[in-house]
């Protein structure tokens, strides 16, 4: 029974993984073809920073020093290194999850974040912040843990496959990045800093790639509720898993239904014309995905179908939101995790059936509000835990990564450069082809290859050190003479095209 427990997290690790090709295509597609191989090298780097933050202090933070029975702490503190650990199987699942949470950012800051800000999230996420969430929730000595030796409210949060854990903290982590990292250039404002009366669409440049990506991360989303369950081998855990499936799958396919023929219906009643929008069609799955993972294995499937057709709504309104507030989100990553993340806890308070309780976690006396009702109470303990644990989460991602990303920005190190940013990251970055700049003009490609000699004859002659490098600190402003058409000193803002 022992190998194939083992074998079932393996598998569920694997697919858990193979999520970030997932994420890795619908980023590909939803950017401008001008930004893909930078994209796609975030990506690579969320796995790889994950992997070795979360093998050398994520995961001693996360469960080091929790058994059962054990006394509650704040964070763990043995296992550095993977010193002591037998149980591999159980860190490499677990990673898997660390690098979904971290990934989930990528998209959000995409077209205009440095790579050097990038690396520096990607490893604090995942070696600190998102630990220390891991650990209050589900290691044993967590105080909000249900398994802990005194569960909070006689019942603590329930976030069976992370919700919370998982999507609203990379969904907060994101939304905090993007407000102090700024909307990319000419989406809400024009050149002079006047806001559109429309904001302009920066279309992906394959729609291909996000349908792709999008069925990828719901193939791989089996493993993280399913592999949630731990273990295959008892008739228990057997049910639990079949269950966690049914529901991943309805919660998901009613999100999609909802968000797409809701704004069908909205888009057909204010312009008098139907339009079946795919990217809100994804969304809405993906969205639905998020909310079930917290209850997938505690509500009855006729209630993830509820829960499912709410989050569609809910990701259509808030998404509408961040557009009205200038908030520039590449992806809609912020919807999708942060907001029904949040709504996933809350539907397990609403919706967690006693049977289900009782098999999962062995007690059916706090269950979901709902069902206090029938039984002629109004026990709001697992929902007031509920709510405390999506506190808890708000107050420490904020409390971290707010003053981190404030620091990247004042520093210089967060925002790429207003030129890099025009012409393109990939060829900012990584020396991509000119053909990929669709839709640059010659004098802004220009502009960036003269300023590059410049730095790079400054560099050989001795004096760099008093100029900015090619990716150092953020500036609106280049030096171009007369031979690139435009006057020393000028401001990229006036020669953006919008």
């Amino acid at each position: 029974a022992g190998g194939v427990d083992t074998f079932f997290l393996v598998y569920s690790a694997s697919l858990v993984f193979f999520m970030q090709a997932g994420f890795a295509m619908l980023c590909a597609g939803a950017v401008q073809k001008k930004n893909v191989q930078n994209t796609m090298l975030k990506n690579l780097l969320d796995a790889c920073g994950a992997a070795l933050g979360f093998y050398s202090v994520g995961y001693a933070f996360a469960y080091g020093g929790s058994f059962e029975g054990g006394t509650t702490t704040f964070i763990g503190n043995t296992n550095f290194f993977l010193m002591g650990v037998d149980d591999y199987v159980f860190w490499l699942f677990q990673f898997a999850f660390a690098a979904t949470s971290a990934t989930i950012v990528a998209g959000t800051l995409a077209e205009r974040c440095q790579m050097s800000a990038y690396v520096c999230y990607s490893v604090i996420l995942s070696g600190f912040v998102y630990p220390v969430i891991v650990h209050a929730i589900w290691s044993y000595t967590g105080f909000l843990s249900p398994n802990s030796a005194n569960p909070l409210f006689g019942v603590g949060m329930i976030d069976f496959a992370g919700s919370g854990v998982v999507h609203m903290t990379g969904g907060i982590t994101a939304f905090i990045a993007a407000q102090i990292l700024g909307a990319r250039k000419g989406r809400f404002f024009d050149e002079r800093g006047m806001k559109l009366k429309k904001p302009k669409a920066f279309p992906g440049h394959s729609i291909a790639l996000q349908v792709l990506g999008s069925f990828i991360l719901w193939f791989g989303w089996y493993g993280f509720n399913v592999g949630s369950t731990g273990k295959i081998t008892t008739a228990a855990a057997s049910e639990t898993a079949a269950l966690a499936g049914v529901n991943t799958t309805l919660a998901a396919a009613s999100a999609g239904v909802a968000a797409l023929f809701a704004n069908l219906i909205h888009v057909e009643r204010k312009t008098g014309e139907a339009t079946f929008n795919l990217n809100f069609a994804m969304n809405g799955c993906l969205g639905g995905l998020v909310c079930i993972t917290a209850g997938c294995a505690l509500m009855e499937p006729w209630a993830a179908i509820i829960v499912g057709f709410i989050a569609g709504l809910l990701y259509l309104w808030f998404s509408n939101i961040l557009v009205k507030k200038c908030i520039d989100d590449a992806v809609d990553a912020i919807p999708v995790h942060m907001i029904n993340g949040f709504w996933g806890l809350i539907a397990t308070g609403l919706f967690a059936a006693p049977r289900h309780m009782e098999r999962v976690y062995g007690t059916s006396e706090h269950v979901g509000w709902f069902y206090e009702w029938g039984r002629g109470r109004g026990n709001f303990n697992l929902m007031g835990c509920q709510l405390i644990g999506a506190l808890f989460i708000l107050a420490w991602v904020t409390a971290i990564m707010l003053p981190f990303f404030i620091v990247l920005n004042y520093l210089g190190w967060f925002r790429a450069d207003a030129l890099e940013e025009i012409v393109g990251l990939d060829i900012s970055y990584h020396g991509g082809s000119y053909q990929s700049a669709d839709a640059v003009k010659d004098e802004h490609l220009a502009a960036f290859n003269k300023r590059k000699k410049d730095m790079l004859r400054r560099r050989s002659s001795g004096d760099g050190g008093n100029k900015r490098s090619i990716h150092g600190k953020r500036s609106d402003n280049f030096e171009q003479d007369e031979e690139g058409g435009f006057g020393r000193n000028g401001s990229v803002d006036n020669i953006v095209a919008h």
